[in-house]
C-alpha cells in the first residue's frame, strides 16, 4: 500500500513563482537575488500558513543554484539543488526554536557558523518559530547575528513578532506575510483537485478557503479531510458543510426572508430547527451578523467586489438586498451585533437569541411608525 503524503507537503512550492498569495515577498527576494542585494538576516512574520518557512527554503536553495535560471529561479538540477531536495545539504541548516531554544541550542548553532562552506557559497540558517527563544539564548545570538561571515545568511521565521526582542529586529530585514486571499486559496484548490482528479463543486472549495482564514496549510488540511469523508475522490458542497460543521447559508436566506416578511412564528421555527441539529445559538447570530453584513456591501457596486462567494450565490444576495433598505440592514446588524456581545452573559441564551430575531422582525413596522409620526408632527406645525 502505497503512503499517502498530505497535500500541504505534496505540493508545497519548490519555486518563488509557485508561492500562494505572497507576490509582494517573492518579487523583493528575487530582486535581492538579481542585484546581488542579499542582506544577512530575514525576519519572516505572519500568520501560521502562509508560506513563511517555504519561502525560506525556496530563497535557500535558489541563492546557493550553480546554474540559478535567467528569471532567478532555482534549476533544480545542479549538485546544490539535488542536495538541498533529498534533505542532504550541508550549506542548510534548519532549527526548531519551539523544541530548541536553550542558550546551548544557539551557542552550538554559532560555534558551526564560524566555518565556512566546503562547496558553494552560502551557509543559511532556518531558524523557525524564532519568538520561542528564551531571553538569554536571543542575548547570546545578538553579536553574530550583527557581524556573521560574508556566507552566512540567517533566516528567522515567526509568527508572532511582538515578542522578539527590539535588538534582534533591528538587525533583521523584515518581511511581512499577509493572509491569503479566498480567492487565491480557491484556485489553488481547484489546480489540486485536477492534479489529484478529484471531482468538486467551486461553492464546496470556496468554503474551504473561507474556513481556512488566510491558510493555505489549513485550508489543504481541510481539503483532504473532505476528499477522505466522501465515498468517491469528490468534494461536494453538503459533504463540506456537514463535515466542517457549517450551518448552510440557505438558513441565513431563508430567516431574513422571514425578517423582512415581518414574520415572527417562521423565524422562530427556522432557528428552532437549526438548533435541533446541533448548531449553537452563538454560531448562529455570528452567521446572520455575517449574512446581514454582506447583504449591506452589495447595496453599493462599489463595495460588490468585497462579496467572497460564487457567482450563483452573488444573484442571491442581489435578489434579497433589493428587498430590504439600509436603514433595516444597519439597524438589524446592530441588533446582531449586540446579541453576539451579550450572549455568553446571558442566563437564558436561546430565548436571548429569539429576542434579537423578534426585534428584527419588527424593524420595518417601527419605521413606518415613525415616518407616520414625523409626517403628522409636519401637518401640526
Amino acid at each position: 500500500m502505497e503512503n499517502f503524503v498530505v497535500s500541504a507537503r505534496k505540493y508545497r512550492p519548490a519555486d518563488f513563482k509557485s508561492v500562494v498569495g505572497q507576490q509582494h515577498i517573492t518579487t523583493t527576494l528575487q530582486n535581492a537575488i538579481k542585484n546581488k542585494h542579499l542582506a544577512q538576516a530575514f525576519l519572516f512574520c505572519g500568520p501560521r500558513g502562509v508560506g513563511k518557512t517555504t519561502c525560506a527554503r525556496i530563497l535557500a536553495k535558489t541563492i546557493n543554484c550553480e546554474s540559478i535560471t535567467k528569471d532567478f529561479e532555482a534549476c533544480g538540477t545542479c549538485d546544490s539543488c539535488v542536495s538541498f531536495q533529498n534533505n542532504a545539504s550541508f550549506n542548510v541548516y534548519e532549527l526548531d526554536a519551539a523544541s530548541n531554544n536553550s542558550v546551548d541550542d544557539i551557542r552550538n548553532l554559532v560555534e558551526q557558523v564560524r566555518y565556512a562552506p566546503q562547496k558553494g557559497e552560502y551557509k543559511i540558517y532556518i531558524i523557525d518559530e524564532v519568538h520561542m527563544l528564551s531571553t538569554a539564548a536571543f542575548n547570546a545570538f545578538l553579536k553574530t547575528l550583527e557581524e556573521p561571515p560574508k556566507y552566512a545568511i540567517f533566516i528567522l521565521a515567526t509568527t508572532e513578532k511582538h515578542k522578539i526582542i527590539p535588538t534582534i529586529l533591528s538587525r533583521c530585514q523584515i518581511f511581512d506575510f499577509n493572509r491569503i486571499q479566498i480567492k487565491h486559496i480557491a484556485e489553488h484548490l481547484k489546480y489540486i483537485a485536477g492534479k489529484e482528479e478529484v471531482d468538486y463543486e467551486e461553492e464546496a472549495l470556496r468554503l474551504i478557503a473561507t474556513k481556512a482564514d488566510g491558510a493555505l496549510r489549513d485550508a489543504l488540511s481541510i481539503f483532504d479531510l473532505i476528499v477522505t469523508y466522501s465515498a468517491g475522490k469528490k468534494v461536494t458542497y453538503q459533504e463540506t458543510i456537514s463535515n466542517l460543521n457549517i450551518l448552510d447559508y440557505d438558513y441565513y436566506f431563508k430567516v431574513v426572508d422571514a425578517l423582512l416578511e415581518e414574520n415572527i412564528s417562521t423565524t422562530l421555527l427556522l432557528f428552532d430547527e437549526i438548533l435541533k441539529k446541533g448548531f449553537d445559538g452563538h454560531n448562529f447570530i455570528v452567521g446572520l451578523s455575517e449574512h446581514l453584513r454582506d447583504l449591506l456591501v452589495v447595496k453599493d457596486e462599489a463595495t460588490v467586489e468585497l462579496l467572497q462567494v460564487s457567482e450563483s450565490a452573488k444573484d442571491r444576495y442581489l435578489e434579497q438586498t433589493a428587498r430590504a433598505s439600509v436603514s433595516f440592514l444597519l439597524s438589524a446588524l446592530n441588533l446582531a451585533n449586540h446579541c453576539d456581545i451579550h450572549y455568553k452573559t446571558s442566563k437564558n441564551q436561546r430565548l436571548h437569541v429569539e429576542l434579537t430575531l423578534m426585534k428584527v422582525a419588527k424593524l420595518s413596522q417601527a419605521f413606518r411608525l415613525a415616518t407616520l409620526a414625523s409626517v403628522d408632527s409636519k401637518k401640526k406645525a
